[in-house]
């Protein structure tokens, strides 16, 4: 089925099933998407328009607020390199736009099954549970995982579950006819596929290959956190897995626009995109919005951008950077490190819904992440006694200490002042 996938490997558990559907967009044919080489952001004069900004530097602004006072420009690899601008007082660097990011996927499948489990709506239903005993019941293998973060306890603490928290989950799409997601999507009016440049941010791609599902997937683990909160799907990856700097700014700012109070980032970029984090600043210091980004996968001693700058600067109140332990509190094989990572979640053999109506296992800091995304959401759908700046910063502070008895000793203050969520502690640390 061709449809329209960071960090992640992924246990495949599927089979095609005829499933809910969401209402999806209509309107007329979609233009291609705009993908200039090179992107920079300037500052804009007072009462300046689009116009004047793109005649006095010669070249598109694909990105325009006058009233915040930047414009994104798109430039041509001559106008990158020095020559064909206009405008020589330049307010930043030309940065490489195409393919920068990246949600780093690996794939390979194993077994099928059939989502059997219906709705989280369903499951969370008035006088419903989705533990059973001390087990996970909407999917069973998920049990150590979210028990390893206290989600049982959580839940008790948080019963709102994250009602009213729209989490904006900007990736490869998501299969918005995914019996899984029936009622908890946001509404088609707001949903947007800025990699093709169209209203409809369903995933594209081929089973087993690049980055299919990697959204899905993300958006699913998010939902199973957070059961009552609301996705708000935003594609900016391809069928690849990778895509572009112009893309994600794109999608955050649409995300704040739209009223997503916390945003979803499992992607990642070896180079400091400028345009990016202006966005992110946008979001979490002028409108209080919380990101969440992931680590990557290299098992290497630095993390991926944007999370290497999460834990820097005003942003970094209102943002987390994420990475992976196994359910055993070691560092993941494949997660990366660094005195800039801020928090751990699991991110092994992590089931979620996937496109086709299926199920799969991931890993990955993608999907860590969500994790955290969705505890986020459980705190703000309760409403929080702490300044909103603060939230983040507690959720690391209270999480459960992965130095202890000599484990994760090469990684010491590199995972983290404590390293492993908790969302007991952090829960009743904010509520």
């Amino acid at each position: 089925m061709v449809k329209r996938s960071h960090g992640v490997f992924f246990l495949l558990s599927a089979l095609l099933l005829a499933g809910c559907s969401q209402q999806r967009p209509t309107g007329t044919a979609p233009e291609a998407a705009v993908r200039p080489s090179h992107v920079m952001q300037v500052r804009v004069p007072v009462g300046s328009t689009r116009e004047q900004v793109e005649a006095m530097y010669g070249a598109p602004a694909l990105m325009f607020d006058a009233a915040e006072g930047y414009a994104v420009l798109g430039l041509s690899d001559a106008q990158a390199s020095g020559s064909g601008l206009r405008a020589l007082n330049l307010a930043g660097t030309p940065e490489s736009n195409l393919n920068a990011f990246s949600a780093d996927t690996m794939a390979t499948m194993q077994g099928r099954s059939v989502w059997i489990q219906g709705d989280f709506g369903t499951w969370t239903a008035e006088g419903r549970s989705v533990w059973i005993q001390g087990q996970y019941g909407l999917i069973p293998e998920n049990t150590t995982n979210f028990q390893t973060i206290r989600l049982e306890q959580a839940h008790s603490l948080a019963p709102k579950l994250g009602a009213g928290v729209k989490v904006a989950v900007i990736d490869t799409g998501v299969d918005v006819d995914h019996p899984a997601f029936a009622g908890s999507l946001a509404p088609a009016s707001e949903w947007r596929d800025f990699y093709a440049a169209d209203n409809n941010p369903d995933e594209e791609g081929v089973l087993g290959e690049g980055g299919y599902g990697h959204g899905t997937g993300v958006a699913g683990i998010v939902l199973q956190v957070a059961p009552k909160a609301t996705i708000l799907p935003l594609r900016v990856l391809g069928p690849d897995g990778s895509g572009d700097v112009l893309h994600v700014a794109q999608a955050i700012d649409w995300a704040v626009a739209r009223g997503a109070k916390v945003i979803n980032l499992s992607l990642g970029s070896t180079e400091r995109s400028a345009v990016v984090q202006e966005a992110i600043k946008r979001a979490t210091e002028k409108h209080n919005v919380l990101v969440v980004a992931s680590a990557g996968n290299d098992n290497r001693a630095s993390i991926s951008y944007p999370a290497y700058d999460m834990a820097a600067g005003p942003s970094g109140e209102r943002s987390l950077s994420v990475g992976s332990l196994d359910t055993s509190w070691n560092k993941s094989s494949f997660s990366n490190y660094h005195a800039n990572l801020e928090l751990n979640a699991p991110g092994e053999s992590v089931y979620s819904p996937a496109p086709d109506g299926m199920m799969a296992a991931w890993s990955g800091t993608s999907m860590s992440a969500p994790m955290v995304a969705g505890g986020l959401a459980l705190a703000l759908g309760q409403g929080v006694r702490v300044p909103l700046k603060d939230v983040t910063k507690k959720m690391a502070e209270t999480g459960f200490d992965v130095y202890n008895n000599g484990q994760n000793q090469p990684y010491k203050d590199k995972l983290g002042k404590k390293g492993l969520l908790n969302l007991a502690a952090f829960l009743r640390d904010v509520l």
